[in-house]
């Protein structure tokens, strides 16, 4: 658990109102994440979305799947490096310091990844994957959906991300998927 100093970041200085909310909300569901079994369970939910489970979908569907599944499973790999990238970009043009650091009251209940909160990258990766696998694949929505959703609460409930940080997440990953689906489509109809 992370406990340093808050850091002082122009957004908590523009105003008390602006991002108000969603401090309120990252510090309620970071306290809710102080319990132990809470804690301990979004953290293995939130361990497996660093790849783990993503990997071994891609592994299962490739292996599985035939052709069919090596497409997927190439499909879901390319979209994940673009997510990879781009949200690595975008933490580096934000530098928005993690709650932990700059919100009283919220500690990180594990590790963070990498230094910056803006978009959390696991949420963007588990719903670009996930759009690209259901395209594929619509009988693992129950599966899919699921597991994003609780991975994109995780994200809040570990003091790593503000709902924002998510939120944003979640629209970049969903047209990141769809894109994806798109140059599939427009490649296919040119071959």
């Amino acid at each position: 658990m992370n406990t340093l100093p808050p850091l002082h970041t122009p957004e908590l200085s523009i105003g008390p109102t602006r991002f108000a909310l969603d401090r309120r909300v990252c510090v309620a569901a970071n306290r809710w994440g102080a319990r132990r079994a809470v804690g301990m369970f979004f953290g293995a939910v939130s361990r497996l979305g660093d790849g783990v489970f993503w990997y071994v979908l891609m592994a299962v569907l490739a292996l599985v799947g035939g052709p069919r599944g090596l497409a997927a499973a190439a499909q879901m790999a390319a979209t994940g490096l673009t997510a990879l990238l781009l949200y690595r970009l975008l933490k580096r043009w934000t530098h928005r310091p993690r709650p932990y650091r700059a919100c009283p009251g919220v500690i990180a209940h594990v590790p963070a990844l990498d230094e910056f909160s803006f978009p959390s990258g696991h949420t963007l990766q588990a719903v670009s994957f996930s759009i690209v696998a259901l395209a594929w694949y619509p009988q693992l929505a129950p599966l899919l959906i699921g597991f994003t959703t609780l991975i994109a609460i995780s994200r809040v409930i570990l003091g790593l991300h503000y709902p924002s940080d998510v939120l944003a997440a979640i629209l970049i990953g969903s047209g990141l998927g769809a894109a994806s689906l798109w140059l599939l489509s427009m490649a296919s109809k040119l071959a």
